[in-house]
């Protein structure tokens, strides 16, 4: 299904993302990138409100020519299926030593969004070939989405620019440098974590530090917090929710015998599922209030609002699941964990089903442990042809099963 000179090509697209990362919103370059691309092969993308990012759609062309359509169209009435990748960077630098190492300083693609971005475009070089053969049953959606790192994450951008207008269901991947090259992991139900941001400004009397009954010590009432506030949430909801906060910066003073007047933490909270990620914000202002108060200092919460977890759907699963066995064998497919990590393509799943895979970028034998979001981060580009033909062969099984 992917031709040698097509697997070629997009090895060098995703190299070429690679050399030129841009982080969220930024993403000009690589969106130009992709329109050029699709527009060589008779599409016609629509950058998205938000000035970066684009959709296309796909149409049958029963009597062969280019495929000009790009109005959302749905065939007979019957919803679209459509293709989701991220194509921001993350702001860290790229430590490996490649000749397509990141030429941008402190910006690297450390999270495979140049890789999911390049598959979904070779999915769209594929269809578009097949309707142009009279081979394509049902038209299908790309959507190539800006700012998936930034909460609470560019698929909002996405969907007020109709990115999901006649679509009825959603797939995506997601690389995983746990998994060989060659398989995908996958999970019916929770595939994610929901991801928020909490930031905390105490304030309070200060001075001495000879003299701290006369004073708010916001020192302790900075490190009460810290400890306490997450030791309550764990007891005020559900444990099979794992509700977490964790903390990434405390800041107060600047000296040794001053009490200070302000503090400011901040950190995130991971939750497991739905209905503990709804009742968190009300459980932890309510935690962090108790807490300050207990020690006589003023709070201020600023809870950020980030993503929910990423849900797989059942049908949309085993669609995933049986577009591999069906190119690569079942023996490709193997069941994963739950991340704690936040994905905004669960913003996609709250209006339409769907499902992500995790596609796997470890070269077989590698046995050093890799992970996302880290400046050596690579893959064993075999598997963007497999994520190319898993993807494309999803979509023609959705068409056939109506």
């Amino acid at each position: 299904m992917v031709s040698v000179p097509l697997r070629s090509e997009l090895i060098a697209f995703r190299r070429d993302l690679h050399m030129h990362p841009e982080l969220g919103h930024q993403e000009f370059r690589t969106t130009a990138a992709i329109r050029a691309r699709l527009e060589r092969a008779g599409l016609r993308p629509r950058v998205l409100n938000s000035g970066t990012g684009l959709i296309c759609d796909v149409h049958p062309l029963p009597d062969g020519g280019n495929d000009r359509g790009d109005d959302g169209a749905e065939d007979g009435g019957r919803p679209m299926l459509a293709l989701r990748a991220d194509i921001d960077a993350l702001p860290i630098p790229d430590t490996k030593t490649v000749p397509y190492r990141s030429t941008v300083p402190d910006r690297a693609h450390a999270c495979g969004h140049d890789v999911h971005t390049t598959v979904v475009l070779g999915v769209g070089l594929v269809l578009a070939d097949l309707a142009r053969k009279g081979q394509l049953p049902h038209p299908v959606r790309l959507l190539f989405q800006p700012a998936e790192e930034v909460l609470p994450g560019g698929a909002t951008d996405a969907v007020e620019s109709g990115a999901l207008e006649g679509v009825g269901r959603i797939l995506a991947l997601h690389c995983d440098p746990k998994v060989d090259a060659g398989r995908i992991g996958l999970r019916t139900g929770p595939i994610t974590s929901a991801c928020d941001r909490l930031e905390i400004s105490l304030t309070g009397a200060g001075g001495h530090t000879a003299r701290p009954h006369l004073t708010t010590d916001l020192v302790t009432a900075a490190a009460k917090v810290a400890t306490e506030v997450p030791a309550l949430l764990a007891r005020r909801v559900d444990t099979r929710s794992g509700l977490a906060l964790t903390w990434g910066r405390i800041s107060s003073g600047h000296t040794c015998n001053v009490i200070p007047q302000h503090a400011e933490l901040s950190g995130t909270i991971r939750c497991l599922d739905l209905p503990g990620w709804r009742a968190a914000p009300d459980l932890v202002h309510a935690a962090v209030d108790e807490v300050a108060a207990l020690h006589q200092a003023k709070s201020e919460i600023n809870y950020i609002r980030g993503v929910p977890p990423v849900v797989n759907e059942a049908e949309s699963t085993e669609l995933l699941h049986d577009a591999m066995a069906v190119r690569f064998g079942a023996h490709a497919v193997e069941s994963t964990e739950q991340s704690l990590g936040g994905e905004d393509f669960s913003w996609y799943l709250e209006r339409v089903p769907g499902a992500m895979a995790r596609l796997g970028v470890r070269r077989p034998g590698d046995q050093v442990p890799r992970d996302i979001h880290q400046g050596d981060f690579d893959v064993d580009e075999n598997a963007i042809a497999v994520g190319v033909e898993l993807l494309t062969a999803a979509a023609l099984l959705d068409a056939r099963r109506g």
